[in-house]
């Protein structure tokens, strides 16, 4: 998935803990910089996603090739 630009509100998958979690992309990350608790190396050519959880509402910082593009079932 590395080739799909992600935007902001996007609706993703990723995996953590063996299980699928799903969530929206809060924003592309293209510098290093502080985000959800941690140190985050990226740049434009190696950009990084916030993603929020839909069940915890907790974020996360992950790379594109760990999200997974999805459709929100209501």
């Amino acid at each position: 998935m590395a080739e799909e630009k992600l935007s902001r509100g996007d609706e993703v998958s990723w995996k953590t803990h063996g299980t699928e979690t799903q969530g929206k992309v809060e924003k592309r990350i293209t510098s290093d910089t502080e985000e959800a608790g941690r140190t985050v190396r990226a740049s434009e050519d190696d950009p990084q996603y916030l993603v929020k959880s839909d069940k915890s509402g907790r974020e996360a910082v992950h790379k594109p090739e760990s999200l997974h593009k999805t459709t929100k079932k209501d």
